[in-house]
Parts: structure tokens; C-alpha cells; sequence
């Protein structure tokens, strides 16, 4: 199945979470095993022979990619969440959204100095989740080998809050 099709399955809903915002639903992708398959097989490939130790999966679509993703490489995943969801001491970040501000954490052993991993999330937009998660894991000493989504929102130029990391989307969308 080209990826053409894999973009096919992912429900565009107008105005959500308020006016103006082009919702991108991947549910609808998901709940398609082939196309989960697919959708996984061809974000993971890319890491087979890097060595990678771990993929970081981030609250809470980027859970979904990144435990899939990490069973398909014989990896360990990590997880980013909100604050107060992690049990043991945590590293924290704050970050801006687009109507507010929000803060993630790790817990502060989960990663190694020196340790491989790939970001992964379900949607590249503005790039303030991810340059948030990024920068937890530089100050614990990972090396982040890519930053690793499911489909990208290139109007929003994620891309630019990024510079100098390896990025990768399987799919692009204009609006």
C-alpha cells in the first residue's frame, strides 16, 4: 500500500479542538490493521542497524507509536508524560502550546548518558512537545537519533523549532 493510501486513512476534522484548527484524527489509521502495520514497519525500518537502545514515546498518541515501534526493533520504550503521571523522581520540562502551556516529565533513570534512542509521535505541528522532550533528553545525555512521527502538519514549520536534529515523517500535510 503506497502511502498515499496510508494518508487516505487519517480523518480530517474541521475546528477541533477549537475554530481554526484542522484536527488530524489517526484513529482511522490505527484501527486499520494493515495499514498500522504499514504505517509502523516503515517509521521503524529506517533504525534496524543503528544500534538503537530505546524508543521515547510521548503522551499519549506518541505511547502508541513508540511501544509499536520499539517491539518491532527489540527495544525498551520510554515514556514522556504530564506532570504528576510519573510514580518515581522525574526531570521536567514547560513548554507553550498554542493556547497555553503545559510541562512533561521522565522519570530521571530512564535514560543513560550515551543512550540511543528515537523520539516518536503521532503528529509534527508546531514542534513545541517535541523540542520540550528533546531537550529533557539532552539533559539526561541521550543521543537522539531522530525525532521519528506518523504524519507532519508542514504549514506549521515544526521543523524550524528542531534545527540541527534528524527528522522524519512518514506523511505531510499542507493545512
Amino acid at each position: 500500500m503506497p502511502t498515499r493510501d496510508l494518508k487516505k486513512r487519517i480523518r480530517n476534522i474541521p475546528d477541533f479542538p477549537q475554530k481554526g484548527i484542522q484536527f488530524k484524527d489517526i484513529t482511522t489509521l490505527l484501527s486499520d490493521p494493515a495499514s498500522f502495520q504499514q504505517a509502523i514497519d516503515l517509521m521503524a525500518h529506517r533504525h534496524f542497524a543503528k544500534g538503537i537502545d530505546a524508543v521515547v514515546g510521548i503522551e499519549a498518541r506518541g505511547f502508541v507509536m513508540g511501544a509499536a515501534m520499539a517491539y518491532k526493533l527489540g527495544t525498551g520504550v520510554l515514556l514522556v508524560r504530564k506532570h504528576g503521571k510519573l510514580p518515581h523522581k522525574t526531570v521536567a520540562a514547560s513548554y507553550d502550546l498554542e493556547y497555553g502551556k503545559d510541562r512533561l516529565e521522565i522519570h530521571e533513570d530512564a535514560v543513560r548518558p550515551g543512550m540511543k534512542v528515537v523520539v516518536a509521535d503521532d503528529v509534527l505541528a508546531t514542534g513545541g512537545t517535541v523540542a520540550a522532550v528533546a531537550g529533557l533528553l539532552d539533559r539526561l545525555g541521550a543521543e537522539i537519533v531522530e525525532c521519528c512521527f506518523l504524519a507532519e502538519l508542514t504549514g506549521l514549520h515544526g521543523r524550524d523549532r528542531l534545527k540541527g536534529r534528524r527528522i522524519f515523517s512518514l506523511l505531510q500535510f499542507d493545512e
